[in-house]
């Protein structure tokens, strides 16, 4: 490859600066060593708006390079190609796959037309890397043209919503590479946890005894279910409308064409691919794209609910839960010395918020939809994509730096369970609701051990306590079996302590 291209190029007097190309517009000049042409610059003229090229997405490059090489192949096999032109077509694909030719996708991922102007860059890209590995000059289309060749059989509105169904899919598997990864780092706290005895709770309200152990295999298993749910939508994205053209009708293309080359796509990917069996319906239809990001949405919104319980469990460190330790990553505040924030968790969460957002976006523009064509899929993909990188880098990120160097405060746990009125819910069938709860209340009250009161109001010996408020029992993993006798108020008398006599405690 020439370098990095530029707009223009600083050069001398030898060497030119600019070429010129022409198309339906007229003349157009472009920098000498670029390897797109007209149609890329009157799109970069056209649409400076978020400053993000379409290589910001580097799946979906390399899906553009896919659909024209498996083109390139039904065009050859259907004699609608000489194979010299669709040899040279396919070695620059090749290449582009490679990485090689990335930042040449220049375009503003957010543009009119449907997406017409990343076709029109891929096809340029690809003719003139074609060109150059042939020995030919940039720009030479009479050896090889962008449209007549490269896009032969081809319309953006087959090749543009196939491209961005490849992207996900390929980027897809990128993120459940991370989301198993955090998955599997989530239970193995778990499996770490395993005996660390803690306070439940509901409504932020103390409940009843757990394990920590519990409660990270809690969030590994709804790591899972989010993974299934991924999973699912694969096979969706995998029908596709590849030979529909223009609107559906197949017009200008051997009508062989979308068998042969979703055939060649299967090969090259090494999955199945379907081709649509209403094309018109398929060339304007986004219910994949809508139903791919609910599914990443849920994904976000519950791995944002777990980001959620670990700030929680991890707050003060004196003054909050701090029922774990969640490793330091750098100060936490330029003007409170030793303050170390929970910053991992927090990018995370933002990372969520940001693919609700996207949702929104997918779901107007899906809406928005006119007639044989849906104008808006360059938003759509764009959010799609994004979020399926954020969420993969947000696992990574969330487990490298967090979830694997978590750690149990386990004296600080053990005292809360010690002293949590909760454990009586584990007495409960043997003495009864109502002195459970009058035991709960003094309790409260006094401050004193459950245990040590059960014993002094004549219920049960501590033997038994002991044995019913084990880990095993209140974390019900030792689960009861047969009738218990409950012990009714005949048989004990259970003293309330009013608050006068709680404070002389």
């Amino acid at each position: 490859m020439r370098g990095r291209v530029g707009w223009p190029l600083v050069t001398d007097d030898v060497h030119p600066t600019t070429r010129t190309e022409i198309d339906s517009l007229g003349a157009v000049e472009i920098p000498f060593d670029a390897y797109w042409g007209a149609h890329t610059a009157r799109a970069l003229e056209n649409f400076p708006i978020s400053g993000t090229p379409i290589s910001r997405h580097p799946r979906m490059v390399d899906a553009l390079a896919i659909v024209k090489q498996a083109a390139a192949r039904a065009n050859r096999d259907l004699e609608a190609l000489p194979p010299e032109k669709a040899a040279m077509i396919e070695r620059a694909c090749v290449a582009i796959r490679e990485g090689r030719f990335h930042d040449q996708f220049v375009v503003d991922v957010i543009q009119g037309g449907a997406g017409t102007s990343t076709n029109m860059n891929a096809n340029e890209v690809v003719a003139n890397v074609a060109l150059e590995l042939a020995g030919h000059p940039l720009g030479d289309y009479a050896a090889l043209n962008p449209i007549d060749d490269v896009n032969r059989s081809q319309s953006t509105n087959d090749v543009y919503p196939t491209a961005g169904k490849i992207a996900i899919a390929l980027a897809l598997e990128d993120l459940l590479v991370e989301h198993v990864a955090l998955k599997r780092a989530f239970a193995d706290k778990g499996h770490e946890f395993h005996d660390v005895l803690k306070v439940g709770r509901t409504q932020l309200q103390d409940a009843v005894p757990m394990t920590l152990g519990q409660e990270f295999h809690g969030f590994a298993t709804t790591l899972g279910e989010d993974e299934d749910r991924i999973r699912e939508v694969l096979p969706l994205l995998r029908e596709i409308n590849l030979g529909a053209t223009a609107i559906g009708t197949g017009i200008t293309a051997d009508p062989r064409y979308a068998a042969t080359v979703r055939g060649h796509l299967t090969d090259l990917l090494g999955e199945q691919y379907v081709t649509a069996g209403d094309l018109i319906e398929a060339t304007s239809d986004t219910g994949v794209f809508m139903q791919m990001s609910g599914v990443l949405k849920r994904a976000a919104v519950k791995l944002s609910k777990i980001c959620n319980d670990l700030r929680l469990l991890s707050s003060g460190p004196q003054a909050g839960l701090g029922e774990i330790v969640l490793p330091p990553r750098q100060a936490g505040s330029s003007i409170m010395p030793g303050k170390v924030n929970p910053v991992i968790p927090e990018v995370v969460n933002q990372i969520a918020f940001a693919v609700v957002g996207h949702d929104v976006s997918v779901t107007m523009a899906a809406e928005a939809g006119q007639l044989q064509l849906n104008a808006f899929e360059p938003l759509i993909l764009h959010s799609i994509l994004t979020n399926v990188a954020w969420l993969a880098a947000g696992c990574r990120t969330l487990r490298l730096h967090c979830v694997e160097g978590i750690q149990a405060n386990v004296d600080r746990l053990d005292t809360m369970v010690r002293t949590s009125v909760g454990v009586v819910t584990a007495l409960t069938p043997w003495i009864g609701y109502a002195a459970a709860s009058a035991l709960a209340k003094t309790a409260l009250l006094t401050g004193h051990d459950v245990a040590d009161l059960v014993v002094e109001a004549g219920l049960m010996d501590r033997a038994r306590v002991l044995e019913l408020t084990s880990p095993e029992r209140l974390t019900n993993s030792t689960p009861l079996t047969g009738s218990v006798a409950v012990v009714g108020p005949e048989t004990a008398t259970i003293a309330i302590a009013s608050p006068t006599e709680a404070d002389s405690v």
